[in-house]
């Protein structure tokens, strides 16, 4: 009877003589290969997560024990040999951490600058916070005491983006492209209420609290009257701040003029001008020098910043997913409440 060949792949005692003996051995080298390559991928996962981890240490301790220079100057047209300098700051997304920090080292860094001798506030926002927009407005007319400032509106200098223009001051001006939106000044506090949802799907909220008003804006009840009163009040407030700064910042402006264009709408570059909103439509370098010329050097050298990215973002290519959108989504889902001067939140103008 023919012997039969083991299957590829099986395990087959091999069958040797020694010494009068029979030695049995089993064939495991497919084993042996199969633990070597999950232990290579197990290495490797390792080295790959230890190299993640130290990329992350080294980052943190950079941001914490380093000497935090700050923003990087950067050229960006005029005379490449001038000492004195126009410096040109964008701020040109939603006007909220983490980039107001970034926004407030720049004007620090201008203002400290003695060889800045004015700066081009380009604008192109929808708004933001209350608290960043007002802090930003805030450094911009420290700057302003001593140094010009002209604002250049991009496609949309909204809200918050109005606001903090007036930071340029009484001296300052304000120029708008021909197809910029601008205005929409007004304050508003998103609430969501979903009472008739959760009713729907059976959810019923009862937080443990320590005051009536604890859970007020709570999407899972509606507003009281008495909410509504206090909301009212806060949003007054800041709405007063408003009108303030645009009476400082426009003085061509009477209070009452003001109060007619403060009604939350949106106008156009047109419009603004004919409501003494800006002073003059124009683009960037236009702009730029016509505040060059004011300063009498129309020889000086036009600087703005920049952020380079750090070891993480590098490592993760994280640096482009700090995206408007998803700085909204992650407002639309936080429990707290907060203030705006913001535009553009769904399909309504605020």
């Amino acid at each position: 009877m023919a012997d039969e060949k083991p299957e590829s792949g099986n395990k087959q005692p091999e069958v040797t003589a020694r010494n009068g003996e029979q030695v049995v051995r089993l064939v495991i080298e497919a084993q042996s290969t199969t633990r070597s390559r999950w232990g290579l991928r197990l290495l490797g996962f390792l080295l790959l997560f230890s190299v993640l981890l130290n990329f992350t240490l080294m980052s943190s301790n950079e941001s914490y024990f380093g000497d935090m220079e700050g923003p990087l100057e950067r050229y960006y047209s005029g005379d490449k040999t001038a000492t004195d300098k126009i410096a040109v700051i964008r701020v040109n997304t939603t006007i909220m951490p983490p980039f107001t920090e970034q926004f407030i080292e720049q004007i620090d860094q201008a203002t400290e600058d003695d060889d800045v001798k004015g700066m081009v506030l380009v604008v192109d926002s929808p708004g933001g916070l209350v608290a960043d927009s007002h802090q930003i407005y805030h450094k911009l007319s420290v700057f302003a005491e001593t140094k010009p400032i002209y604002v250049q509106m991009g496609r949309i200098a909204a809200s918050g983006g109005y606001y903090i223009a007036m930071g340029s001051g009484k001296n300052g001006k304000i120029f708008a492209e021909p197809t910029t939106w601008t205005g929409s000044i007004g304050v508003i506090i998103p609430h969501y209420n979903l009472t008739e949802l959760a009713d729907k799907v059976g959810v019923k909220s009862e937080p443990l609290k320590t005051g009536e008003f604890k859970d007020s804006l709570s999407s899972f009840r509606p507003l009281s009257e008495r909410d509504r009163e206090i909301w009212d009040g806060i949003m007054d407030d800041a709405f007063q701040k408003f009108l303030g700064v645009i009476e400082k910042g426009r003085p061509g402006l009477t209070r009452a003029e003001i109060e007619a264009i403060a009604t939350g709408r949106i106008f156009t570059a047109d419009q603004a001008m004919a409501s003494g909103m800006i002073d003059q439509i124009s683009f960037l370098d236009e702009t730029i020098a016509t505040l060059a010329s004011e300063l009498g050097n129309e020889n000086i050298r036009v600087i703005e910043y920049d952020y380079p990215p750090n070891l993480v973002d590098v490592l993760m290519g994280t640096a482009k997913m700090r995206s408007e959108g998803s700085i909204l989504q992650e407002l639309l889902q936080t429990p707290a409440p907060r203030a705006f001067y913001l535009t553009g939140m769904g399909q309504t103008s605020f």
